[in-house]
């Protein structure tokens, strides 16, 4: 890999580029938050060669929103389904959107 190679990974969101301690340092929790998540099944870190984890910016952002969840109080198991579920909502409305374009189809109303 040339420099340049490496350099266009900067942009990448799902390059792994952080490690678990600078992931908490910047997410402001602890590694065994992170590893938590992990096991939640919420984001699955890459493993460096000798085994390490690493993170990359778009698990961090999802880090982020459950750990927000979590400092409001909701249990970590709770946190983390409910980002998968709002994660799994979004994607849907996107692909009803998609197939509403494709088909000239209007979006349903609903009743105030």
């Amino acid at each position: 890999m040339t420099a340049d190679d490496s350099y266009g990974r900067l942009d990448d969101d799902d390059y792994p580029a952080y490690t678990m301690g600078r992931a908490a340092e910047l997410l402001g929790t602890t590694q065994g938050f992170l590893r938590a998540i992990g096991e939640a099944r919420l984001i699955t870190p890459l493993r460096s060669a000798g085994g390490h984890r690493r993170y990359s910016r778009y698990q961090l952002r999802i880090a982020a929103r459950a750990r927000e969840l979590v400092d409001r109080g909701t249990p970590i198991e709770a946190a983390c389904r409910i980002v998968i579920l709002e994660d799994q909502l979004e994607e849907a409305q996107q692909l009803n959107a998609a197939y509403r374009r494709e088909t000239g189809t209007a979006a349903p109303t609903t009743a105030a």
